[in-house]
């Protein structure tokens, strides 16, 4: 059974007046002391508003639910002890001067990229599921490109940015988008295409290194895994979880697909962009690109269409029941950008008293 991790990143924000705060070190130097959290669970991002944790590989589902609920939770308990709190949330609400993190990476970043470096503070969840080979692993990144965009709309929880609706439901998706190396990719045929193009890439000097490759779905460069990129982090852990749980059964049933000698479906990637486009624009509030015909479809058809594709990866992974309540329950609550519109809109009509409901969520409670 393969395993799973997951990274997410969240938001730091003032315990009392809910606007990020610039906290990062001072979070991670309280993490790093502690001999209760193991050493390197968080991490700088690029943002010092922002910070990250990283789990344990799991092959049983409910094991990595429970630990994306406790490193939020150990998340909170540093920042508290600097004033500060954490929310799962991929874009600020509030409005917000980003404030670069140190280091000779970032000030490069910063250099080269201009406005789009300083301007980014977008919060993502991350997938890493285990792989045999780098063959295999681009057999699958070849095979799951179409079903990308079904896990950015289920993940979608962006819709304001410095203090307006967006008019999108992952505006982070396309705040992200302006990187040069962002986005859906073609087919690659074989690990050793993978690696050249990547060198290519990097050869340009318009990345850095091999890090700033930041396809939806790419091989990871440190450990034996597919990481798939696209989702917004989650407001409810649970569909951290359940997105973690997708992308475990999309790289199952691609691997069998390769290994029968099926050949990836022939997707231009113009339409998968118009399809990302799509995801971030609807999330689950309206139609999606369908994958299998590349036409427009109401959002749950998609949704169900993709638990079909992967249905026996699922079954036999035992996830299939728990996939299929927690589908159903994201489908009858909504994403996080419906919920954060909602609490705008029915309970608070003020955007920081949102956010404060948005951190109490992020852990479940």
């Amino acid at each position: 059974m393969r395993s799973v991790g997951v990274e997410e990143e969240l938001l730091l924000l003032d315990a009392d007046s809910d606007q990020p705060r610039a906290l990062s070190s001072a979070v991670l130097h309280s993490a790093r002391r502690d001999s209760a959290t193991p050493a390197k669970v968080f991490e700088a991002e690029l943002q010092r508003q922002q910070v990250e944790f990283a789990t344990r590989p799991q092959t049983r589902m409910q094991d990595l639910a429970d630990e994306i609920v406790r490193w939020r939770a150990e998340a909170a308990r540093h920042a508290a002890k600097v004033g500060a709190t954490v929310a799962a949330l991929a874009t600020s609400p509030l409005p917000v001067s980003p404030t670069l993190s140190t280091g000779a990476r970032y000030l490069w970043m910063r250099k080269r990229y201009g406005l789009t470096a300083d301007e980014q503070l977008t919060c993502g969840c991350h997938v890493h599921v285990s792989v045999e080979s780098d063959e295999e692993g681009v057999a699958i990144l070849d095979r799951i490109r179409q079903w990308l965009a079904v896990l950015l709309a289920m993940s979608a929880n962006s819709p304001f940015w410095q203090g307006r609706d967006s008019g999108y439901a992952s505006y982070r998706n396309r705040v992200w988008g302006r990187w040069p190396s962002s986005g859906p990719v073609e087919v690659f045929g074989s690990a050793a295409q993978y690696h050249q193009l990547v060198r290519t890439m990097v050869a340009t000097g318009a990345l850095r290194d091999e890090g700033m490759i930041y396809f939806d779905a790419r091989l990871s460069r440190t450990y034996p895994t597919v990481e798939v990129r696209v989702a917004d982090v989650c407001l409810d852990p649970a569909v951290s979880a359940l997105i973690a749980t997708m992308v475990r059964a999309l790289a199952e049933t691609a691997a069998r697909e390769w290994r029968a000698g099926e050949p990836p479906a022939d997707c231009n990637v113009a339409l998968l962009r118009l399809s990302a486009w799509r995801a971030a624009r609807e999330g689950l509030d309206g139609q999606l690109i369908h994958p299998a015909t590349m036409e427009p479809a109401p959002a749950e058809t998609v949704v169900h269409a993709m638990l079909d594709h992967v249905r026996n990866a699922l079954e036999d992974n035992g996830d299939l029941i728990p996939a299929q309540y927690a589908l159903a329950e994201l489908l009858k609550t909504g994403t996080g950008a419906r919920i954060q519109r909602e609490v705008l809109a029915e309970w608070t009509g003020s955007l920081r008293e949102m956010v404060a409901e948005c951190v109490r969520r992020t852990q479940g409670t």
